[in-house]
């Protein structure tokens, strides 16, 4: 299969069984969550929401909680030597562990999934406080990251029962991030399919697209991936592989270096994308770079479009259409140490693709910024 395909191929009979309403939090576990914390808040616009630490008796690790729109990220490190966290953290470095999913019944979701074959991370726990109840389960995914299951029909609070509202003078002001488009996972080469079969199986995913070696490919490096959506289509998972080229691929880099199966990025959706870019370099976020020429038959192979091309020239922003209208996209570097996660901001004007037209460009930039770093 050459082409994006549609569902009709593997899985056409994937049921809706775990209805999804939505990304309820992404949990990353960091060496040090307050500096990550500033981070987030300075250079992608996020602002304090809650926290949890030993003013609150957690005395394992300590965990910030910021907010944009309907994004929230959790930002978690340990208090001491010798936990879970500090492990995963030492292996994989800082990273994405969950995939908070905001459901209506926490309980059916986890007994829906296990009995379809899931492992099992957390079985239903009900946790309270003065603002009510939160019900949370969990299971495993690739990799160690996992989905959580959060049921907060009976709560009130700032985020969940444990946690302190944060309470901060520092509030920058938003860069119009207005939540998760998609989440990019990275797995093992012959994997793909394992985990295209778990999502559809296990949790009623449907498969919405597929790319080949084919249309993700350079002259020296390429992947292979297939996207998973949920029934009514808030929740997006593109899984990629490495396919055989004469160099190593970012997601044989990205293996490598985070030492195993992950999550390679996180789109973040924006009704200006040129606004929103323009914020985000001016308050320190870098963006991987296209050769200036990719604008000048840009017309040419998406048609006209609303924004200025000069503009997306400086800025760097990549366009690509599809039948249902166009979208614009661009990629960050890697926000960590190692050459591992980064983020996606996408606009989208009616398209419901993810860019195929840009893949050679973007996997180009890509491999100028490996060749820095003496991994291609």
């Amino acid at each position: 299969m050459s082409t994006a395909t549609a569902a009709q191929n593997d899985h056409k009979e994937a049921q809706d069984f775990m209805p999804i309403n939505g990304t309820d939090y992404l949990e990353l576990y960091v060496s040090n969550s307050k500096q990550a914390a500033h981070y987030y808040k300075t250079a992608f616009g996020f602002k304090s929401l809650a926290y949890k630490g030993l003013e609150t008796g957690s005395r394992e690790f300590e965990s910030y909680v910021v907010e944009q729109d309907k994004i929230r990220l959790v930002l978690t490190s340990p208090l001491k030597s010798g936990t879970d966290v500090g492990r995963h953290i030492d292996k994989h470095g800082d990273g994405v562990k969950v995939t908070a999913l905001w459901v209506d019944d926490a309980t059916y979701a986890y007994q829906e999934a296990m009995k379809r074959g899931a492992k099992s991370y957390m079985e239903p726990k009900t946790e309270k406080d003065e603002d009510g109840e939160v019900v949370t389960s969990g299971i495993y995914s690739y990799g160690e990251v996992v989905h959580i299951f959060v049921e907060r029909k009976n709560y009130n609070g700032t985020f969940l029962p444990g946690y302190k509202k944060w309470e901060s003078d520092y509030q920058p002001t938003a860069t119009g991030l207005k939540f998760v488009d998609h989440m990019v996972g990275n797995v093992e080469e012959g994997r793909m399919n394992f985990w295209v079969d778990f999502y559809a199986n296990v949790m009623g995913f449907k498969q919405i697209m597929s790319f080949d070696d084919k249309d993700i490919s350079t002259d020296y490096t390429a992947l292979m991936s297939k996207v998973m959506s949920n029934g009514n289509g808030r929740i997006k998972f593109p899984i990629n592989e490495p396919a055989p080229g004469m160099k190593k691929s970012q997601v044989d880099e990205y293996l490598e270096f985070y030492e195993g199966e992950g999550v390679q990025h996180i789109a973040v959706a924006t009704d200006d994308i040129v606004k929103t870019v323009s914020d985000l370099k001016s308050r320190g976020v870098e963006f991987l770079t296209i050769p200036t020429t990719y604008y000048d038959v840009l017309t040419d192979r998406v048609g006209e479009i609303d924004e200025d091309i000069e503009s997306l020239r400086k800025l760097g922003i990549l366009v690509d259409r599809d039948d249902e209208g166009y979208l614009l996209q661009i990629f960050t570097k890697t926000v960590q140490a190692r050459p591992t996660m980064f983020f996606e901001i996408i606009q989208r004007k009616g398209a419901t693709s993810f860019g195929k037209g840009n893949f050679k460009a973007l996997f180009e930039a890509i491999e100028r910024e490996q060749e820095l770093r003496g991994t291609l």
